[in-house]
């Protein structure tokens, strides 16, 4: 299994941002992908999962109505669509995905992951 993280870069507050995550190496209809970010200093913490299969998706109340996860089946291919950015959302993005079925929240619930994209918001 394989991911590939792109689309980060540096932004200013209140600006919208893609991240996208190729996934390759498997079919990936029984997985659920996240996303998770991790900033300086700090654990690495969830901000959204969604189940390819069914589409079902939950956030980080952090981010809830601010960001959106979707996937492309056609591509293979999970995206993080950040609106609204702000300071604090400055981290390496991570995607990450899993056979859990429990809507899996936790870094170690998941057993692969992408190489990262830093996301740089300032003022």
């Amino acid at each position: 299994v394989q991911l590939q993280a792109s689309g980060g870069g540096p932004v200013q507050a209140g600006d919208s941002l893609r991240l996208s995550c190729a996934a390759s190496g498997r079919t990936f209809s029984n997985y659920d992908m996240g996303w998770f970010r991790q900033a300086p200093g700090k654990e690495r913490e969830f901000v959204a999962g969604i189940r390819w299969s069914s589409g079902s998706r939950n956030y980080a109340e952090s981010v809830k109505g601010r960001f959106t996860i979707s996937r492309d089946n056609a591509k293979n291919t999970v995206y993080l669509q950040m609106n609204s950015l702000k300071l604090e959302d400055t981290a390496v993005y991570y995607c990450a995905a899993t056979m859990s079925s429990l809507s899996p929240v936790r870094p170690y619930q998941y057993d692969y992951w992408g190489q990262g994209t830093q996301v740089t918001v300032s003022s």
